[in-house]
């Protein structure tokens, strides 16, 4: 190290006076222990095993990451109440824990991510249960990162379980949402880009399947085990039924909610109507009147229904081949 970079040298806010090594990333030094790194850290012991030239500084990354690190392998690392503001950090140690096999603070990070990224649909619901603000919004953009901020570190560190909820989480804005991206270093997205046609491809067969879903689902509802067959009361089972298809129709064009292309949530308020009673005749509010059979048949068919999108993820997005119906059976 020539004596200029010496002089740009800026001291961190990480420095040990019983520290026993100076690390250098970018223009900050950090004087930490020896022992603690070797500890937690095979690279750093290999590293640290052959004398080093007294002019080199030794592998670190940005400033910004390394403190990250170092924080975490000191303090520990710790989320008190999840923020979408969490992501930096996780995201900055997640690479360098990688990178230098401090497994530990690795297996810490992916399991934070898990809780905003689920691979299970009971994970997502609760997901999507904590977005909704104490005003009844859903406003996820504050305890939630940008899906695309999660796509790129997903691809640059092969996590690969990760990949089908963030894609579906940015299939859900608009295309000009999608398109515009979000702030962070560049490159987003690019129109050349393969993971914006996923992207779009994805969207597109999100609503494919709930039009498909009214045609399976609701075409021929009534059943014949309904209790109102060939009563005068038959017409309350057909006005529910025709009420559910129109609300969602009306979120599949993204009119309801401002919640676009999501069919776990257009199939969850489908099921929810079932049971709400703030609908008006015209002149008081009240519930649909659905008879028990229709009520718990639709139930069952918007569970099954619910299980199936989350099973077709990964296919609609590119991130598995397309299997037959029978293999799905």
């Amino acid at each position: 190290m020539h004596m200029c970079q010496r002089q740009a040298l800026i001291r961190s806010d990480i420095w040990f006076a019983d520290g026993n090594i100076v690390l250098i990333a970018d223009s900050a030094a950090f004087k930490v222990h020896h022992g603690q790194l070797e500890r937690h850290s095979e690279v750093f012991r290999d590293l640290f095993s052959v004398p080093q030239p007294v002019d080199q500084k030794p592998p670190a990354r940005s400033s910004f990451g390394f403190t990250h690190l170092l924080i975490a392998l000191y303090d520990g690392i710790y989320f008190t109440k999840h923020t979408s503001a969490d992501f930096v950090a996780i995201a900055a140690v997640l690479r360098l824990s990688t990178k230098y096999f401090i497994e530990h603070l690795r297996e810490r990070c992916i399991a934070r991510l898990a809780i905003d990224w689920p691979t299970s649909l009971p994970q997502w619901d609760r997901r999507e249960n904590d977005g909704i603000d104490s005003g009844g919004r859903y406003n996820p953009r504050e305890t939630l990162p940008h899906p695309i901020l999660m796509l790129k570190l997903a691809y640059e560190l092969s996590l690969d379980a990760f990949l089908p909820s963030a894609f579906y989480d940015l299939s859900r804005y608009g295309p000009s949402k999608i398109l515009a991206g979000t702030r962070g270093p560049p490159p987003i997205f690019s129109t050349e880009d393969d993971h914006l046609c996923a992207t779009f491809l994805g969207r597109e067969a999100a609503q494919v399947y709930i039009h498909t879903f009214l045609e399976s689902a609701l075409r021929d509802r009534p059943s014949t085990n309904c209790t109102n067959t060939g009563k005068s009361s038959a017409v309350y089972c057909v006005e529910s039924f025709y009420f559910i298809h129109l609300n969602v129709l009306r979120s599949v064009g993204g009119i309801a909610c401002g919640r676009d292309a999501d069919p776990l949530h257009t199939l969850l308020q489908a099921a929810e109507m079932l049971e709400r009673t703030d609908f008006t005749d015209g002149q008081k509010t009240c519930g649909l009147k659905m008879c028990s059979v229709c009520k718990n048949e639709f139930m069952d068919a918007v569970r099954k229904a619910r299980l199936e999108v989350w099973e077709l993820i990964p296919e609609w997005f590119g991130l598995r081949e397309s299997r037959s119906e029978e293999d799905m059976n």
